[in-house]
């Protein structure tokens, strides 16, 4: 029995050793040295605070901000430890009636606006935790931004293009810009 159980229990605590401790060392120290800021969490800080990270969607209520897509994470939004999408198939009446909600919503927020509503503003992503909108998303909202900040819609069209993102490798997804740091930019204006 000693036989068997004494290389057992070495190959176990060396498996251990390697699996649970140098690995995981060796890939945070790599991640550390090639990619510093998304290895920290890509955190954005205004005035030495974080405020949020660049790979996660915020949820931002004011109608003075961008909004960004809707998050499927419960029980709050944007709720990083519950990462996942609806699995609502295109014809269950949840979506449908979810999709109404907030088709409502943004229609009541902004009830002067009669352009067409881009989809990623009433449907959530994949994760739930889409940090970014389209360019046309953001220039949906952009009267809303320009009416309750007291701005030139130029100006608020402006900013959306000077953080706009084009699309991966130039044929992946489509152009867009990442909310929090557009409303961070909103912030900065006089």
């Amino acid at each position: 029995m000693t036989s068997i159980l004494r290389p057992a229990l070495v190959l176990f605590a060396a498996l251990s050793l390697i699996c649970g401790v140098f690995y995981p060392y060796a890939i945070t120290g790599i991640a550390q040295l090639a990619f510093p800021d998304q290895a920290s969490g890509s955190l954005t800080s205004r005035d030495g605070t974080a405020v949020g990270s660049s790979l996660i969607g915020q949820a931002f209520s004011s109608p003075r901000y961008f909004w960004g897509r809707p998050s499927a994470t419960s029980p709050m939004p944007n709720n990083a430890g519950a990462s996942s999408g609806s699995n609502q198939g295109p014809t269950n009446p949840a979506l449908i009636d979810a999709i109404k909600g907030r088709v409502e919503a943004l229609k009541a927020a902004d009830p002067g606006n009669a352009a067409p509503i881009p989809v990623d503003l009433v449907t959530t992503s994949g994760s739930g935790l889409d940090p970014d909108i389209s360019i046309a998303a953001a220039y949906y909202q952009a009267p809303r931004i320009a009416r309750e900040r007291n701005l030139a819609l130029g100006a608020v069209r402006s900013l959306i293009d000077k953080h706009g993102k084009p699309q991966y490798l130039a044929f992946f997804g489509e152009p867009r810009v990442n909310v929090l740091a557009l409303n961070l930019a909103l912030d900065q204006r006089p």
